[in-house]
């Protein structure tokens, strides 16, 4: 079985929490599914704590960090720019440094296992299209997309869980009791996110994934603390610490 998770976004309470409950899982492999970083108070940490994962993607604020970003609004420029003067601390050793750099760097922007495609955005542009809930009211953009996708597609980015069907329908996890069993049909999973929900629900949202099933886990975590230290930077809007607590 495969843990998924997704758009960490330097939040190093609910990285730590959604990594000890996988423990209790019966789990062989985690992948992630990119923005490790950008938003949050902990670049550095998150980025060591992937480090070993056999798959990590890359995301738009991953790419942000390296390049200069685009399409950022300016509260998500600025937690980008203070992001990387985090990885670019002199104070630390320059190995961690650079092992942390190169790391982003050769994130590729895709992963396909047998019969699954596993990006960023969507299979049409992994890193910076959003599918959100409401295309599935827009046939052409949803008919494009599964054009680029053999069976099953998950997918991160908009940080709201679900599951997309070929036929356009969209199940929250609340609708589907938290399973979709997958039946050979085309399929997108969008997997939620860890460091920062969008659906209402402020616990930390993951996947897990064995090749049949689909199972959303939501995991509590220390979520004053995080609060607390992006309200500590002036360079993290207080609006990132706010939307924690409303899962938005």
């Amino acid at each position: 079985m495969i843990a998924i998770i997704s758009d960490i976004h330097s939040n190093l309470e609910a990285l730590q929490a959604v990594l000890k409950d996988i423990q209790t899982q019966d789990v062989e492999k985690i992948y992630c599914l990119g923005d490790v970083i950008g938003y949050g108070p902990n670049p550095r940490d998150c980025i060591d704590l992937v480090l070993e994962m056999p798959v990590v993607l890359l995301g738009n604020h991953d790419q942000g960090a390296m390049f200069d970003p685009e399409g950022f609004n300016p509260g998500a420029e600025r937690a980008i720019f203070w992001t990387r003067a985090q990885l670019e601390n002199a104070n630390e050793p320059r190995e961690k440094r650079e092992r942390r750099w190169e790391f982003l760097a050769e994130r590729p922007r895709i992963h396909r296992d047998e019969n699954a495609l596993f990006v960023h955005g969507s299979a049409r542009n992994p890193i910076n299209e959003y599918v959100f809930p409401e295309d599935v009211y827009n046939p052409r953009k949803m008919e494009r997309i599964f054009a680029y996708i053999d069976r099953y597609c998950f997918q991160g980015h908009t940080h709201v869980p679900g599951v997309f069907t070929e036929s356009l329908q969209f199940y929250s996890p609340e609708e589907i009791e938290k399973v979709y069993t997958l039946d050979g049909r085309k399929t997108m999973v969008n997997v939620g996110s860890v460091g920062q929900p969008r659906d209402g629900d402020w616990r930390a949202c993951y996947v897990l994934y064995d090749g049949k099933t689909v199972r959303f886990c939501r995991v509590e975590y220390d979520i004053d603390t995080t609060v607390k230290k992006i309200y500590e930077v002036p360079e993290l809007e207080n609006f990132l610490g706010d939307r924690l607590r409303d899962g938005r």
